[in-house]
Formats: C-alpha cells, structure tokens, sequence
C-alpha cells in the first residue's frame, strides 16, 4: 500500500468543529487519509512537500453536462431558449456514442485540471445504451471520481425513466469501478405527469441512488403535489436551479432533507433567474455549486461559487438599501461558506458526504494544492478567501483516491493532446451540422425553435 506524507502545508479541512485553517501534515495510505498531525514521521512514506500551499478537499461540481464538451463556447451568447433549440432540439441526435466518450473524458480531464475531483455528470443524451457505456468509459478513462446521473434525451411523448437501463448499470459498468457511482437525471414533476414523476421516483427510491431534476421556468404543480404526498421527497432528492420555488415548497423541500444545485453564472446568463442561494441560507439550508454547460461557460466550479458569493452579497445590500438608505455594515455570508457549497454541499448532493467534501482520517484522499506563493494570490493573509480566489493557474497539485491526476500545474493523463485531437474533430462535425446552410435545416430548426418557445410559455403560465 502507497503511503505518501503532504506536509508543510495549510490545511482547510472544512470540517465542522475544527479551525478555518490549520498547519498540519497529511498521511495517506492507499485511497484514503488515515492520520492528519503536525510533524508526521514515518520511515517508509514518500514525503511531499507543499509549503507554501493550501490544501483544500477536492472540490465537487454537482451539475454539469460532460457530453457537450466538444460545443465549448458556441452558446456563450445563447439564450435559454436558444440553448434547448440549439443543442437539445438540433445536435443532440447526432451525437455518435464515440462524441459520448471523447467528451466525457475530455469534460472530465479539464474538470481535473480545474481542481474538480468529483463530478455530477448529469447526462441526459443517453440515447441508446452503447451511448451510456461510451460516456462512462470516457469518466473511467479520465480518472475521476463521478456519480453518473443517467439521463434521456428531451421528447415530447412522456414516458418513465428506463430502470431496466439503470438495472444493467448497477450491475455491470458501475459496480466494476469504484470511482463510479449511479443516479438518475428525470424530466423530474415540472415537466413530467404524477403518474410518470411518481414511478419515477419510488424507482430510485427503491434502488437507494440519487434522483436528480431540473426545476425552473415555473411552480410546483401537480405532479410535484402526488410526489410529496407519497412521501418520495428525501435526502436523495436533488433539484437543480429552483429559481422561481416559492418559498413555503422551499421549506418543504429542506425539511424532507433534499439538497438544491445552483448554477449561479449560466442561471444569470441564460435567463433562469437569481440563484436561490439567500433564500436556502434564510431557512438554514445551502446550495451546491455546479457549472452546468461547457456549451455556454467555463467549467470552474471555484469561479461558480464566487459569482454566487457576490450575486447574494449584492441581493443583502440592494435590500439593506431599501430598509435603511445604505449598504449592509455587517458581512451577510462569509468566503468559508461559499467554499463550503463547492465541497461539502456538493458532495452531500450527490450522496458522497460519507466520502468526500472534507479532509478527515477515513475521508477519500480527494486533495487539491493551491500555490499560494503565486503572485495573484500572495501574501495569503486569510487561507480560506485565498483558496476561493484561485483560478486554474493556481492548482498545483490533483489528487484523487490517492493517485497524483495533475503534478507541477500539469495533468498527468499522457493522452491528452491526442483527447484535445479527437475532441476538435467531434466538434467540427456537430458545430457544422448547427452551421448548415441547407434550406431543410434551416426550416426545421425554426420549427423546433418554435415548438421549444411554446412550451416554455406553457410551462411558466402552467
């Protein structure tokens, strides 16, 4: 068994009950922390020195498609309404199950690089189960630790997930790789009937895996009436976005333990609304961070998680404005909180807070090292706003299960230009099916753009 000492370094555990930052040294032996002391000695351990660094637990992104890895940037002016048409209505289908693993391995790699050791692939183009296989190979290949969310491409004949599907994949694919954890991404009640939103829940719950859906343009309605009422709504309940949850469902929600995934940068962006990160602080509970879409923004959850500090910051001074004619004195939400919601929110969310989200004897040794001696960062006066201020330059050092992914600022994938290779050649091949000129082409996508305007509207009233 591998014992590797990370000593000199500063230490944010994010544990609860210990101190913001500590100066300790980490032992890990195999995949996990067994001793965090000052001044470790073991004769046969390989030593690793970070001074200078902070080291902070791996940092979760809860949401993010991997699969549109190889359309980076192309919506970055997009709309909401846009996004669906484009992507969903207009490439989806010509994804190949090769597109599947090139971008989830390519999405997952850069996750890596960005200091993201668990990732929530929420991947709703599973169109065929050689898709699905092809898209978790592309996670095994990558190195990452994922919790495989299994999703169906948008249709308009509602139907229940496919737990046959999700039955195969507990048995086969996931079970063989410890990394690999399965849930399920569902069309969820917003956009599902009682009858499908309930099967598709009590299967989950009947399997103990997370259920995980999108939540916004809209009310609970019905459907989301049948689900709380079959008391199906629990800990394994993940909702992603909320923006427009009135505040008793809100309460509801916190109270059966379910956990919410803001995607704070393309929530403003796109047109989903204010993230609902103030309103879940008010009743005692807290988001998780994901960044959702290459397609649309980069994929640093550190950068997620400082849009969603300000945008609430700002929201408690615009209301402190309008009580007293001036800005807050008092901080409202500190930066531990807001590294908070990129790791122990994250990994609660995804049903890994058994595992990962904090650096403690018996955790996963999921670490990242962040070179506080660099120039964008130096001097480190307060460890924990440093950490939340890094960018990529910064992480030094990946390391997950306790293997080394990134040394020296560099992933130590050794295929990684030919990954970037074959993800180019993907994406000149979707990206030019979205350019066609052709006359059928440019009738249909206004047709579904259409359709998908429609539905929205359908959806808000509703």
């Amino acid at each position: 068994m591998n014992q590797i000492i990370l000593r000199g370094a500063t230490v944010i555990t994010m544990a609860a009950g210990r101190p913001d930052f500590e100066y300790l040294d980490i032992l890990v032996e195999g995949s996990r922390i067994t001793k965090m002391e000052r001044h470790l000695e073991m004769i046969d351990a390989e030593v690793v020195d970070f001074k200078g660094r902070i080291l902070i637990p791996g940092l979760v992104n809860a949401h993010l498609h991997s699969w549109q890895a190889a359309l980076r940037s192309v919506g970055a002016d997009w709309t909401l309404l846009e996004y669906l048409a484009q992507a969903h209505g207009g490439l989806a289908k010509h994804y190949t199950p090769d597109d599947m693993r090139i971008a989830a391995r390519a999405c997952a790699l850069n996750q890596i690089n960005c200091g993201t050791t668990t990732l929530g692939d929420w991947c709703h183009n599973a169109q065929t189960p050689e898709h699905t296989d092809n898209a978790l190979q592309g996670l095994i290949e990558s190195g990452i630790r994922a919790v495989f969310l299994h999703g169906m491409p948008h249709k308009v004949r509602q139907s229940p997930h496919p737990m046959q599907e999700v039955d195969r994949l507990l048995k086969g694919p996931i079970s063989a790789h410890e990394l690999l954890t399965l849930g399920i991404a569902i069309p969820g009640p917003q956009y599902s009937k009682s009858d499908i939103a309930l099967a598709d829940f009590r299967c989950a719950r009947e399997r103990d895996i997370v259920v995980s859906m999108h939540q916004s343009g809209g009310k609970p309605g019905e459907a989301w009436e049948a689900v709380r009422n079959a008391n199906l709504i629990g800990p394994r309940t993940n909702i992603v976005h909320g923006n427009e949850i009135p505040d008793e469902w809100l309460e509801i929600f916190v109270d059966a333990g379910a956990s919410f995934t803001s995607t704070p940068e393309n929530e403003l962006g796109q047109g989903h609304g204010f993230p609902i990160t103030g309103r879940l602080l008010c009743i005692g509970s807290a988001p998780s961070l994901g960044t959702d879409v290459d397609t649309v923004v980069s994929g640093e959850v550190l950068t997620a998680a400082r849009i969603a500090l300000a945008q609430q910051r700002g929201l408690d001074h615009e209301q402190q404005r309008h009580v007293s004619g001036l800005f807050s004195p008092k901080r409202t939400i500190t930066s531990k909180q807001a590294l908070s919601w990129a790791t122990v929110e994250g990994a609660r969310a995804l049903g890994l807070a058994d595992r990962v989200g904090r650096l403690e004897i018996g955790m996963q040794a999921d670490i990242v090292a962040i070179d506080a001696r660099a120039l964008n960062l130096w001097p480190a006066h307060d460890p924990v706003a440093t950490a939340l201020q890094a960018s990529i330059a910064n992480i030094e050092a990946v390391m997950i299960a306790g293997q080394w992914h990134k040394r020296d600022y560099t992933l130590l994938d050794r295929n990684v230009h030919l990954v970037k290779d074959q993800l180019y050649e993907s994406g000149l091949r979707l990206v030019g099916v979205l350019q066609s000129d052709h006359l059928t082409a440019r009738l249909r996508q206004k047709v579904i753009n259409h359709v998908v305007h429609r539905t929205l509207i359908k959806q808000s009233r509703s």
